[in-house]
């Protein structure tokens, strides 16, 4: 396989992991963009003795923090486009986090693409554990037609002290449940037991109000073509706890930084 079927073959998942950073596609896909400009400028950029998903992947960090908080740059150059499309960036920490709980990095691979140690590496998730654990409890909507993965994810959502509002298995018991209570988070599967979509349903709600939305589905690959718009936050079945508690937090963490700069603004 050559280095550049390589790198395309890791592609969605970086892109996946640039936009539960940034909160939006955007965003993460402007950073992406930058990793590839490096990389095609100077192939070596990635270490020889790495895979190529972690030198992809410690490239990418190396570009992220290369530019500051607020989108103000580091470096002496400040016409890189990727500055133009950031507003803020994610500390160390949180990435430490994603790399293990959403990318499925191991520990030893997470601390190469952090360039730490393994005990740093540790001490960074832990501090961002204790940061996602301090976030404000909501009220979640769980759209999932499937009974065992609802009770599993109502289970979990509870357990991070969160309210269950309803579990919908169709468009109409979504819509029902989010006009009887606003939700704080939407958990949505994509395909739902009545054959529409769950993101048709989602779509219709945000007409009405703004909340961050996951989607949970078996075909994530249909989502991450880069063709269309896309979900900031995207789970692929089957998945791990951990992920669903990463991105959950992620997801309500841009929900409540996003509220404190329009009240900012006001």
């Amino acid at each position: 396989m050559s280095t550049s079927q390589s790198v395309a073959q890791h592609l969605p998942y970086l892109r996946r992991y640039a936009r539960a950073l940034t909160g939006s596609q955007a965003s993460g896909d402007a950073y992406v963009a930058a990793t590839l400009e490096a990389l095609i400028q100077d192939p070596k950029v990635i270490d020889s003795n790495a895979s190529t998903r972690i030198g992809l992947y410690s490239l990418f960090t190396k570009i992220w923090n290369s530019v500051g908080v607020n989108g103000q740059s580091t470096s002496s150059d400040d016409n890189q486009p990727v500055e133009r499309h950031l507003s803020q960036i994610a500390p160390m920490p949180r990435q430490a986090f994603l790399l293990v709980a959403l990318e499925g990095l191991s520990e030893d691979e997470a601390a190469k693409v952090l360039d730490v140690d393994v005990p740093t590496l540790r001490q960074l998730v832990e501090d961002s554990g204790r940061e996602l654990a301090a976030e404000i409890a909501t009220d979640v909507l769980i759209i999932e037609d499937e009974t065992f993965i609802a009770l599993d994810l109502e289970a979990l959502v509870e357990g991070l002290g969160h309210k269950v509002l309803g579990v919908a298995r169709t468009h109409s018991e979504a819509i029902a449940l989010a006009k009887a209570k606003q939700p704080g988070v939407i958990l949505a599967d994509i395909q739902l037991a009545d054959g529409s979509s769950g993101l048709d349903a989602v779509n219709e709600m945000l007409r009405s109000f703004e909340v961050p939305v996951i989607f949970i589905t078996a075909y994530p690959e249909r989502f991450l073509t880069g063709e269309r718009p896309e979900p900031a936050f995207l789970i692929a079945k089957p998945f791990q706890p951990a992920t669903v508690s990463a991105v959950l937090s992620q997801a309500l963490f841009f929900a409540r930084n996003a509220k404190r700069r329009e009240r900012k603004a006001s």
